[in-house]
């Protein structure tokens, strides 16, 4: 049995793709328009068209209507700050456990670029609470994770994180902050027991104060990673790499909180805590 096709309905985030595959995302508002050189798109003429299918400005110039995916979204963020690019995006989610119905903290909000895979991937049964202390920032992140239907997923909270989380128990915290090794013992109080931790960072000096902290204190499975991600072009004739790659934008440290009343051991022979008998 063939399903009816998906079709874009007034308050939809959509995406609007033309031929030389540049993109523009929208939100789908009764008597709105779609402008740009291609010419103009009337949204009430969107509605109810097929995902997929290819629409005609009024200049006859060709778009293609889809859904924006995560990578689609961050990509189009309004951004004052330095993103987390899609590359560790989807793999901070995998390391941290992030599920729907899962509660996740962050510190650092910047443009919400986390935020949005975050509060994506939690879905409506799940929450994230966000951390920043600069009201502008969080006011942008507010502003993108609004266009993209997301805001009822998110707590926004401004202030400084040395006063500690509000959350307690939750499943998984990330921080992306110059500093994280400073609020190491308020992270562990907002997780549960064998909670999920992450950081990312982006220079080898903070790699190593924040892994020397880390082995001082109630965490286990330390692990440093660095993610390197290679493009390819795509004409069938000539499929070879891009000039360019997306080399290091930051290094990963993830660990597990424990409720052992002593700490861990630090070994330096391999990469992970060993827990004292």
């Amino acid at each position: 049995m063939v399903e009816a096709a998906q079709t874009a309905a007034f308050g939809d985030t959509v995406m609007f793709v033309s031929k030389d595959r540049n993109t523009y995302i929208r939100v789908l508002e009764p008597g709105g328009q779609f402008q740009t050189h291609y010419g103009v798109v009337r949204y009430d003429d969107v509605a109810g068209q097929p995902y997929g299918a290819r629409l005609q400005t009024h200049l006859g110039k060709d778009l293609w209507l889809l859904t924006p995916s995560t990578d689609d979204l961050v990509r189009h963020l309004r951004r004052e700050s330095q993103i987390i690019y899609p590359k560790d995006l989807g793999y901070i989610l995998i390391k941290l456990g992030v599920r729907p119905g899962a509660t996740v903290v962050e510190a650092g909000t910047g443009s919400g670029a986390l935020t949005l895979a975050l509060a994506m991937t939690v879905g409506e049964t799940g929450h994230v609470y966000s951390y920043d202390r600069r009201a502008d920032m969080q006011h942008i992140a507010q502003a993108n994770l609004a266009a993209a239907g997301l805001a009822g997923q998110v707590t926004w909270i401004q202030r400084d994180i040395l006063d500690g989380f509000d959350a307690h128990n939750a499943d998984a915290l990330f921080l992306d902050l110059p500093n994280p090794w400073d609020y190491l013992e308020q992270a562990r109080a907002a997780l549960r027991g064998g909670g999920f931790f992450g950081s990312i960072v982006p220079t080898i000096n903070q790699v190593e104060a924040l892994t020397e902290a880390l082995y001082r204190g109630p965490w286990f499975m330390v692990e440093i990673e660095e993610l390197l991600l290679r493009g390819y072009k795509t004409i069938p004739q000539r499929i070879r790499p891009d000039e360019q790659m997306v080399g290091h934008t930051g290094y990963l440290l993830f660990a597990r909180a424990l409720v052992e009343p002593t700490s861990p051991v630090a070994s330096r022979e391999g990469k992970e805590n060993i827990v004292p008998d």
